[in-house]
C-alpha cells in the first residue's frame, strides 16, 4: 500500500458546473476511502481555476463552490504552483520531510507520460512509483489537453529539463554562502579548490546543502547536483561542460584524459587547458596534484583502501609517464577528510597502517584502533619522492576532520548511507 497518494489536477480546468464538482468529489472520496487509512500523505497538485493562497506555512485551496467539495479537500494537502517543476519539487520536499518513498500517482491518462518524464528528472531509485488513471467523466473542454501522449520527444524532454533547470536556478542557497578552500601551494595558472557543504540547494539534512554527487541510493536527483555544480563553476570560473569526476572503486587505477575511459578509476590526470577534473570526498581524501613547470594536473580519491594501494603515487607516476613531469616540481594538496579522532578500522586492517608507520595508528592494542589516513598518505608521497615542502595537508580548513565539523563538511562516518559529497577540483586556465 502506498505511503503517499498524489492526485494530479494540474491540467484540469474546473468551473462552477455542478457535474464537474460532483465528478471531482466522487474521485476524491474514492481515493480517501481506499487510501486514507494506510497512506501517510494525501496530496493534490493543481493550478488553473483552483486558486491557492498562502496562509502562514500552509496552502489553502478554495474552489468556487459551496458544495461538499471543500470539506473533502480539507483532508488533502494542496500544492499549487505556476509550473510542473515547482509543484513536483515542492511535493518532493514534503515527501522527504516525512521520509516516505512509496508513491501512488493518480493522473489523467493524457498526462501520464509527461508526469513520468518529470518524475524521472526529479526523483531517484530510492522512490517507488505506481500510476493509476484519474477516472473523471468530464467533458473534453474541461481539460487543457485531451490527446493522450505516449512518447516524449527529444525536444519535449529538453523543454522539461529547461523548466526544471530554470526553477532550480531560482532557489536560494542554503546554510550560508558557497565556500571554496584553496591552497597557496598551487599557482594561479590553475583553477583549483575544495568545496564545503554550504551554498547549494540540496535540502535533505545529510545532503544539505552543497552536495555534488547523485546516486540511485540517495534522494538528491542529478538535476539538483547539476545546479550545485553550475553555481560552483560560476564561482570558481571553470567551464562545467568540460567537468569530469572520478568513478570511484577504492582502488588505484588512474584515467589519462584523452584516452579511452576505464570502467572505474580513483585518479585522473590531464594537461588539457580548460578541462576540470574532480575527486569526490566524504571522509576519504580528495587530493589535488599540480605541476606548474609541465602545466599538468591530477586528482585522486584516497580512502583507507586506496591509500594502502598507493593511489596518490599512482597519480604522480601517471603524470611523470604521460607529461614528463619531475618529482621535485609536483605539488600535492590533501583536501578535508576524516581524522584519526573519528576513523577506526578492525585491528587486522589497522595493522597494515601500523606497519607503514606506528604514528599512523592510535590505540593500536584496542579491537578497533584509530587510523590516520592523512599521515599515511604523506608518508607514502614522501617515500615516493615528493618533496615534503610540496605537500600541504595542514593549514586553513584542510586539516579539519570532516566528521567533527558538520557545519562545514559532509561525512559518511557521521551521517550514514545517505551522506553528501564534497569535491577537490583543478584545471589549467585557458
Amino acid at each position: 500500500m502506498a505511503e503517499v497518494v498524489l492526485i494530479d489536477l494540474f491540467g484540469l480546468k474546473l468551473n462552477s458546473e455542478k457535474n464537474c464538482h460532483q465528478a471531482l468529489l466522487k474521485t476524491l472520496n474514492a481515493v480517501q476511502y481506499h487510501h486514507a487509512a494506510k497512506a501517510k500523505f494525501l496530496c493534490i497538485m493543481c493550478c488553473s481555476n483552483i486558486s491557492c493562497e498562502r496562509d502562514g506555512e500552509h496552502d489553502n485551496c478554495e474552489l468556487e463552490t459551496s458544495n461538499g467539495l471543500s470539506v473533502v479537500l480539507g483532508e488533502f494537502e494542496t500544492v499549487s504552483n505556476p509550473s510542473m517543476a515547482a509543484s513536483l519539487y515542492t511535493i518532493k520536499q514534503k515527501i522527504d520531510e516525512k521520509n516516505l518513498s512509496s508513491i501512488k500517482v493518480i493522473v489523467p491518462r493524457h498526462r501520464k507520460t509527461l508526469m513520468k518524464a518529470f518524475i524521472d528528472q526529479l526523483f531517484t531509485d530510492v522512490y517507488n512509483f505506481e500510476f493509476e488513471d484519474l477516472q473523471m467523466t468530464l467533458r473534453e473542454d474541461l481539460l487543457k489537453q485531451s490527446t493522450e501522449i505516449n512518447i516524449i520527444t527529444t525536444q519535449e524532454l529538453k523543454e522539461i529539463q529547461n523548466e526544471i533547470e530554470t526553477y532550480l536556478r531560482s532557489l536560494p542557497a542554503l546554510k550560508g554562502e558557497l565556500t571554496i578552500i584553496t591552497s597557496p601551494l598551487i599557482p594561479d595558472i590553475f583553477i583549483h579548490g575544495f568545496t564545503t557543504r554550504t551554498g547549494g540547494i540540496s535540502y535533505i539534512p545529510t545532503l544539505s546543502s552543497f552536495n555534488l554527487f547523485s546516486s540511485s541510493k540517495r534522494r538528491d536527483p542529478k538535476a539538483v547536483v547539476q545546479e550545485n555544480l553550475r553555481r560552483l563553476a560560476n564561482a570558481a570560473g571553470f567551464n562545467m561542460e568540460k567537468f569530469y569526476r572520478i568513478k570511484t572503486d577504492h582502488a588505484n587505477d588512474v584515467r589519462i584524459m584523452g584516452r579511452k575511459e576505464p570502467e572505474s578509476y580513483d585518479g585522473i590526470t590531464t594537461n588539457q587547458r580548460g578541462v576540470t577534473i574532480a575527486a569526490l570526498g566524504a571522509d576519504c581524501i580528495p587530493i589535488v596534484f599540480a605541476d606548474p613547470v609541465k602545466k599538468a594536473c591530477g586528482v585522486a580519491h584516497s580512502g583507507w583502501k586506496g591509500t594502502l594501494l598507493g593511489v596518490a603515487m599512482a597519480t604522480v607516476n601517471a603524470m611523470i609517464a604521460e607529461y614528463g613531469c619531475s618529482l621535485e616540481d609536483i605539488v600535492v594538496v590533501l583536501g578535508p577528510s576524516v581524522g584519526p579522532c573519528c576513523f577506526t578500522l578492525p585491528k587486522e586492517s589497522a595493522k597494515v597502517f601500523h606497519n607503514l608507520h606506528p604514528a599512523c595508528v592510535r590505540l593500536f592494542d584496542s579491537p578497533d584502533p584509530y587510523v590516520d589516513i592523512r599521515k599515511a598518505t604523506r608518508i607514502l608521497l614522501e617515500r615516493g619522492g615528493i618533496l615534503p615542502q610540496n605537500i600541504q595537508d595542514q593549514n586553513q580548513d584542510l586539516n579539519l576532520c570532516t566528521s567533527c565539523h558538520p557545519d562545514k563538511f559532509f561525512s559518511h562516518v557521521r551521517d550514514g548511507l545517505n551522506f553528501g559529497t564534497q569535491i577537490g577540483f583543478i584545471s589549467i586556465r585557458e
